[in-house]
């Protein structure tokens, strides 16, 4: 179970073990991290799961699809290292990774 790590606006940190196969998405709000809302449960249709992933870690993660990409384009304060967390499957290489989320979802 590879440990990640979400950090919150305001520099909170909050450490998640994470099944290996599962969302970082269904990770976080299974740890009931506050800041990824999570609202269409992953079907990959509201962007309120949106993360900024550590610029040096970044590249680790597979390319986004075409569709994820227009979603964050409607993500509130994307970034080059924006991904949503439901598209972003765990695994152990993943371990330490830190996603930071924005102030808002909205």
């Amino acid at each position: 179970m590879p440990l990640l790590i979400f950090r919150d606006h305001q520099g909170n940190q909050y450490d998640v073990e994470a099944n290996c196969g599962d969302s970082v998405m269904n990770a976080a709000v299974l740890a009931g991290i506050d800041g990824i809302l999570a609202e269409c449960g992953g079907s990959l249709s509201c962007a309120t799961c949106h993360a900024h992933v550590q610029p040096e870690r970044f590249n680790e993660l597979p390319e986004a699809s075409s569709h994820e990409q227009a979603m964050l384009e409607g993500a509130v304060e994307p970034s080059q290292t924006s991904r949503l967390t439901c598209q972003i499957e765990v695994t152990d290489a993943m371990e330490g990774m830190i996603f930071t989320l924005p102030p808002s979802q909205y």
